[in-house]
Order: structure tokens, then sequence, then C-alpha cells
């Protein structure tokens, strides 16, 4: 990063740490170098966008590694059906940032390979800003709505075509569950391996790198 935007993230990252209250799920304790390191992540996003951006929510929970999520699910008929999910990270809107240490850990180990759980659940949260998630954000206005609606739509039905026809693809499969989980992959992807995502979408890599300016990835 600039210089300027190394002081930029410094700031955020200490509101962040001053107005969040980041703690261990159950008997897990996190210490202050790691509330830094999730701070600093979690910021990262928000140099273009700033300290409105974490509005409306408080908590981070961190559990030690992946944590399971009782889900019910409601059938014709009327038939509720409970199942357990298994997360690296969850978002709740108005509610906590839960995350698991041993997945952010490893990502600080391969900063580069196109993931990044912290990334991942905050652009959920900037997704969430507006009311609900749908895949689009608050945006600035230097970018357009409509075109960042079109230009995502179209890059969302390629993917899910390419998953449906079980093809290989170049963005992370899970980002074909729906436009929210495709907005928070590809965000992944603009921090942690851009190249990847200026070759196969280049329309959803310029409108991100005007959503969160530039990243941080080596070229």
């Amino acid at each position: 990063m600039s210089a300027p935007h190394r002081e930029r993230l410094r700031t955020i990252a200490g509101y962040f740490l001053a107005h969040k209250h980041l703690h261990g799920a159950g008997s897990f304790d996190i210490n202050d170098h790691q509330r830094m390191l999730i701070a600093v992540q979690a910021c990262v996003p928000l140099l273009m966008l700033g300290e409105r951006a974490l509005r409306g929510w408080s908590d981070v929970i961190v559990y030690p590694g992946r944590f399971k999520v009782r889900r019910q699910r409601h059938l014709a008929g009327g038939v509720i059906t409970e199942s357990d999910d298994v997360l690296i990270g969850e978002a709740w809107e108005r509610g906590p940032l839960i995350l698991s240490w041993a997945d952010i850990e490893h990502d600080l180990a391969h900063p580069w390979d196109g993931y990044n759980v912290v990334v991942h659940e905050m652009a959920h949260k900037l997704d969430m800003l507006d009311g609900g998630t749908d895949g689009v954000p608050l945006l600035p206005r230097q970018v357009s709505r409509k075109r960042w609606i079109e230009t995502f739509q179209h890059a969302y039905d390629r993917l899910a075509t390419l998953v449906r026809a079980g093809q290989p693809t170049h963005i992370d499969p899970y980002a074909a569950e729906n436009p929210q989980e495709f907005f928070a992959v590809v965000s992944e992807l603009h921090f942690s391996a851009p190249h990847r995502l200026r070759q196969h979408e280049p329309g959803v890599a310029e409108l991100l790198h005007g959503y969160y300016g530039p990243s941080p990835a080596p070229l």
C-alpha cells in the first residue's frame, strides 16, 4: 500500500477496535494481537468507504476453528427439517460478525490464494447497509448502479451456467449460490488474487476497483 493508504488503514482499524467488541466464543480467548489482525483485514475494504460503513453492528465473535450452525428449512406441505451447517464465517444483519480463527490464520499464511474469510464476511456487512443482501451494496457516486447490476448479473449467470454443467471454473463455485455470495467471493479475489479476476471477469474487476480502491496484492 502507499503511505497515505497505510495511514488511512491505521486510522480506520483504530476506529474498528474502539467501537467493536471482539471476543472468543465459549472458552476461546483472543489476545490483542489477534484483535489487531482481524481489525486490519476487516478495514482494508473500507479505505474508500470510511468508518460510516461500520455502522449498525458491534460484535465480532471468534471461534477457534470451524463452527456448526443449526438451520431450519421449510419444505412443501409445511414440513420443517433441521440440519447443521459447518461454517468458517457468518455475518448477521445488525448482528455479529462470526469468524473461524484457524481460517484467518490460514489466510494470513497464504494471502494471495484468492481466499479471505474476513473480507468475505465484511462484504456481506457492506451489502447489508441498504437493508438485506442482494449483491448490490450502497455505491459511491463514481460507480454506476445500473452498470454494476448488469455486469454482476451477467458474470453471475456465466458462473452459474458453468457450475450447473459441471464445468471447471476460475471463480470459487460457491459464488454461484446466489448474487450476494458472488459479490462476497469476487471481493475476496479483488484483495487476494486480482489478476485472476481481471483475466476472467474484467468488468467485475473494474467495478470493484472503483468501489474498494486498488488491491494491495502484488501485480
